[in-house]
């Protein structure tokens, strides 16, 4: 595999696009790429139109795919609160890409069997490696989405994140080849000769102790342990450290476990949504997701020494485990995190090269970041999510 990125954030956007294009052109020696990925910042929204064409027009890419961004990822930088455009571009020899654009009604019932999904795509689930997902959550449900993938081919790897930039249906972009859409998911399947390896670190810390769902309704936990969940908060707040209640005070998240009370085990991990508010008058606690009785969850704050120690440990683990070196690389990471986090660019990306390796990387701050960890896809909130390229055979890194 040969693989690059590039980024710009020329304020002019056929300009960025000139930039990024030539500078892949000239890493990849002239080769056309198999695979272009493209991330284009909110503040380019009165040229989403044309994109596809432009870059089409330079790269001459044979699949083309990407979306629009809150801030974008590129070539060791990211770019936050101002224009931005960045690709990463492949030759992926041994490898067929299945590119593809689905709507909300397109996909099948939850209880639909997974030819459903086979004929969809046109993907044989016997020879899919992976999934890139690229979901618009303000008109698609990314959960039923993953999970239906996940039934379909539950041999393959799922990854992305989902599409920012917008403020409501119809105004993110979703490009793939020729054509831009403003609903949906759009994605790729890989099959051949290709791994896709997720690694994911989160930027939160529990605070309290973990309590049962006894109540709730939808997105509204009522109860927990059998008490009101506004009060169980305000307990929390109560009995936590200084530090914490500054945090809190600032922002505080729920971690919720999948599994029900009597099922979880050390393996489990909470995934992160956001409290969203509380009701006074019947001591509810709103959150970003449906949770069910007789589900475990706690609190949790976000700091940045939280996040990076976590970042650390995990980019250390898959080094330790098996180590090659990818091809190149996908970041997808929170709203919440970067300059915001951390008070400075390119924090994450750099702890990346420094740990992994200076290997093409590209990526966008994301409304949530999709990952599959042992046999399981999740889509998280408050993370840092990298999705490794690798060939299939061991191989030396390619690219720049």
């Amino acid at each position: 595999m040969h693989w690059t990125s590039s980024v710009s954030d020329a304020p002019s956007f056929s300009e960025a696009v000139g930039q990024v294009a030539e500078q892949i052109s000239v890493n990849l020696d002239g080769e056309t790429p198999d695979i272009t990925i493209v991330f284009v910042s909110r503040h380019h929204a009165p040229s989403y139109f044309v994109a596809p064409e432009l870059f089409s027009s330079l790269l001459k890419g044979r699949v083309l795919i990407g979306c629009s961004a809150s801030g974008v990822i590129g070539s060791g930088r990211e770019i936050e609160g101002r224009p931005g455009v960045a690709v990463v571009a492949g030759v992926m020899p041994g490898t067929t890409i299945h590119p593809f654009h689905l709507k909300q009604d397109d996909m099948p019932d939850a209880d639909a069997p997974p030819e459903k999904w086979h004929r969809l795509l046109d993907v044989d689930p016997d020879r899919v490696q992976g999934f890139l997902l690229f979901p618009d959550p303000y008109t698609i449900r990314p959960d039923a989405l993953i999970s239906g993938l996940d039934f379909a081919y539950p041999n393959a790897s799922k990854t992305g994140g989902l599409v920012s930039g917008g403020s409501g249906p119809g105004t993110s972009a979703l490009f793939v080849n020729g054509s831009v859409r403003r609903s949906g998911a759009t994605g790729i399947a890989f099959t051949g000769d290709i791994e896709l390896e997720s690694v994911v670190a989160k930027a939160c810390r529990p605070v309290g102790r973990p309590m049962v769902v006894t109540e709730a309704s939808e997105n509204l936990i009522l109860k927990l342990d059998g008490e009101k969940a506004l009060p169980c908060l305000q307990s929390v707040f109560r009995a936590a450290t200084p530090e914490s209640k500054s945090l809190i005070r600032r922002s505080v998240q729920i971690g919720i476990l999948s599994q029900l009370a009597g099922e979880s085990d050390e393996s489990s991990e909470y995934v992160i949504r956001n409290v969203l508010g509380m009701i006074e008058e019947t001591g509810a606690v709103a959150i970003g997701d449906t949770v069910r009785e007789g589900q475990v969850v706690q609190f949790h704050v976000s700091d940045s020494e939280t996040a990076e120690q976590d970042l650390r440990g995990s980019l250390e683990d898959y080094v330790a485990d098996d180590y090659r070196i990818p091809s190149a690389a996908l970041m997808f990471s929170c709203l919440s995190l970067g300059k915001r986090l951390h008070g400075q660019p390119d924090h994450d990306t750099a702890i990346f090269q420094d740990l992994v390796a200076p290997v093409p990387l590209a990526g966008f701050f994301s409304n949530g970041e999709i990952s599959t960890r042992d046999g399981h896809t999740r889509l998280h909130g408050y993370t840092s999510s990298f999705a490794m390229f690798r060939q299939g055979a061991r191989e030396r890194v390619q690219g720049r």
